[in-house]
């Protein structure tokens, strides 16, 4: 067995694995760290492309595709070292990367978890969307990131180089310790994709376990390689999936109050997508609090048992205010101008 497993899941990514894999393999393969393969059932030649060029790299095949969420619960069902990474076939690695992440965790036990930087493969000056530089959440459950506010990238100049804890680390480049995975209960695989790393760091959190990003770690990732984030089915993933995490995790005495405020917000996404044209990403919003009220039943035992692992009060990295208000009202749209003073410690 070995320290470290880097394990990254595929879906008909086999452009990707040819870009990006020799550079993976290259900075993270020792004594210490092995690299494998989850197929999620890929159809075009990843599978024959993988066992005819990297024969000696792991492979683990699904019979179908289970998603982020589940085919990652499965990949580390398989795998048996300490510290795993799930890591998005669309990264290029940098040096040293993996040992800055595991030697950070191998210093601080009470940490769960850790991402690196994420920085835009296309624009390597810019932080990258998908969780930047460590992400946080505010009150009403949108998420937002050290260099990132809603769709407002910042450059990257140093500014967020220090270490810090997060309320969520990305899934694009996410290294936890596989007990605190296990334990936690891993992915939930019925959000498929989409907001399930960050309901996974809600659970480490309020449980007393915390999550970092080490910054001297860095990667840089292309995005929007399965989904584009104008897809539907992104968008009807996204508002669906939110709306299941905050029932899942939120006290019983702000529940209410955050889903009023979400549904007239929601409403408000969905006009606004209508008066743009964009009716296709309006029926998404529909379709998600439709489907939420259809799953919200089956998830009130989970809700339950969140509640009852619960033993931080007012969990770390969370805003106790709208992002949205400070963005759109207030003209802030950086995390210095806004969350200095904000977060919760």
């Amino acid at each position: 067995m070995k320290k470290t497993a880097v394990v990254i899941l595929n879906w008909n990514g086999r452009d990707l694995l040819e870009k990006f894999l020799p550079t993976v393999l290259r900075h993270s393969l020792s004594e210490d760290c092995e690299v494998l393969i989850a197929d999620n059932a890929s159809s075009d030649g990843s599978v024959e492309f993988l066992s005819s060029a990297y024969p000696d790299t792991p492979l683990i095949v699904f019979d179908k595709n289970y998603g982020f969420a589940e085919g990652y619960n499965k990949a580390l069902q398989q795998v048996d070292s300490e510290y795993v990474v799930l890591l998005n076939s669309d990264v290029e690695t940098t040096e040293n990367w993996i040992q800055i992440l595991v030697s950070y965790l191998e210093n601080h036990p009470d940490t769960a978890a850790a991402q690196p930087k994420i920085v835009s493969y296309k624009h390597k000056n810019q932080f990258e969307y998908a969780g930047a530089a460590g992400g946080f959440i505010d009150y009403y459950g949108y998420p937002f990131c050290r260099g990132r506010i809603l769709e407002t990238l910042e450059e990257d100049k140093g500014q967020y180089d220090l270490e810090t804890p997060v309320f969520w680390a990305t899934g694009a480049c996410l290294c936890i310790r596989r007990k605190d995975f296990l334990e936690a209960g891993g992915l939930d695989a019925r959000f498929f994709a989409h907001m399930e790393e960050i309901d996974l760091c809600w659970r480490l959190n309020a449980r007393g376990r915390k999550v970092a990003c080490a910054p001297s770690s860095v990667v840089y990732h292309v995005g929007g390689a399965s989904l584009s984030k104008e897809d539907p089915k992104k968008t009807y993933l996204n508002f669906r999936n939110n709306l299941l995490m905050l029932y899942k995790n939120v006290a019983k005495d702000n529940l209410l109050k955050i889903f009023l405020v979400r549904y007239i917000l929601d409403a408000l996404a969905y006009a606004h997508l209508l008066v743009q044209g964009n009716f296709k990403n309006a029926k998404s919003v529909v379709e998600a609090h439709r489907d939420f009220f259809k799953l919200r039943p089956s998830y009130k035992q989970i809700r339950k048992e969140n509640l009852s692992k619960t033993t931080v009060k007012n969990v770390p990295g969370v805003l106790q205010e709208s992002i949205l208000w400070n963005y759109y009202f207030k003209g802030k749209k950086t995390y210095r101008s806004i969350f200095t003073e904000k977060i919760a410690p």
